[in-house]
This record gives C-alpha cells, structure tokens and sequence, in this order.
C-alpha cells in the first residue's frame, strides 16, 4: 500500500500526550499512533452507522402487540439459552 505523507498541527498538550504514548512503548512512532486512532476512528464509525439501521428497521418494523411481561420472558429465555452454550 502506497504511503502518503501528511502535515498536521497540533498543540504543545496534544503532542506532548503523543510522545507520552509511544515513550510507553505502546507505539514505536507518532505515526503509528495517529494511525492506530485513525483505525480506531474507522471501526466507531462502522458500528454507529450499523447501530443506526438496526434502530430504523426496529423503527419501521411498526409496534408490539406482545406486553412487557412476554418481551420480559423472552429476554430471560434467551439469555439462559445464551448461558448454556456459552458454558
């Protein structure tokens, strides 16, 4: 993958919490830093933009007629189902 080199600002606090970072040797450079946020950035985005169609399809999908109880007992049966497998 081709490499593009970019010119950022920053402020003397924003730099000196970069520096911070990789000095904890959680990065070995600035670049992999900024780099890493930016993938970090990118995966928030993702799964906001699927959030928000899961709530305009349970939006469009119109109104329960089931009462809170039976959406209450299905929830319960689910997650014990969930704990079985998962056990």
């Amino acid at each position: 993958m081709a490499m593009i080199r970019k010119t950022i600002t920053l402020t003397e606090k924003m730099d000196a919490w970069i520096k911070s970072r990789v000095k904890s040797g959680d990065y070995g450079n600035d670049s992999e830093y900024i780099r890493d946020l930016m993938r970090r950035d990118e995966d928030l985005r993702r799964a906001e933009d699927k959030l928000r169609a899961m709530i305009i399809a349970a939006e469009n999908s119109g109104t329960s007629t089931r009462t809170f109880d039976e959406i209450w007992a299905e929830g319960v049966q689910r997650a014990r189902m969930n704990q079985a497998r998962s056990a």
